[in-house]
């Protein structure tokens, strides 16, 4: 068992594609961390939850989007939730059809273009794995 200075945070982040734009989030102002910040799907792996999993159940919580989501995760990074240490395990998905249906952790929505997004996003290191989620594309998008 954690406890103490063991304890981490697991989470995930998916980049969701759609036509060369990528879906930005905005954490609604009842979040507990990062309030008004604008993300990609994310959250935190439960016990006994394998990451692929978590970023699958995310996905579908957060945008309610029929996406293919790719296995193998394109970053992973550390960065602190208040004071605990996190692990970020980041992967692309592929809009596949649907309209967003956001939950009641974000309160906005917007495609942006991965440039906009990273202008929108105070989060460099999400930033930068929303970047590197555009270089994994089989196709090209627009990176302006």
């Amino acid at each position: 068992m954690l406890t103490g200075h063991d304890q981490f945070v697991g989470a995930v982040v998916v980049v969701v594609f759609k036509e060369g734009r990528v879906l930005g989030l905005r954490r609604a102002p009842t979040k507990d961390a990062g309030a008004g910040l604008w993300e990609c799907v994310s959250g935190r792996i439960e016990v006994d939850e394998a990451p692929f999993d978590a970023a699958c159940r995310e996905t579908t919580e957060e945008t309610g989007l029929d996406v293919t989501l790719e296995e193998r995760p394109i970053d992973a990074y550390t960065a602190r939730r208040g004071e605990a240490p996190m692990l970020v395990v980041c992967y692309r998905a592929d809009w596949n059809g649907g309209e967003v249906t956001r939950s009641d952790e974000h309160d906005a929505h917007e495609w942006l273009t991965p440039a906009g997004f990273a202008e929108r996003t105070t989060w460099t290191r999400l930033a930068e794995a929303v970047h590197a989620a555009g270089r994994a594309s089989r196709g090209a998008f627009d990176r302006g």
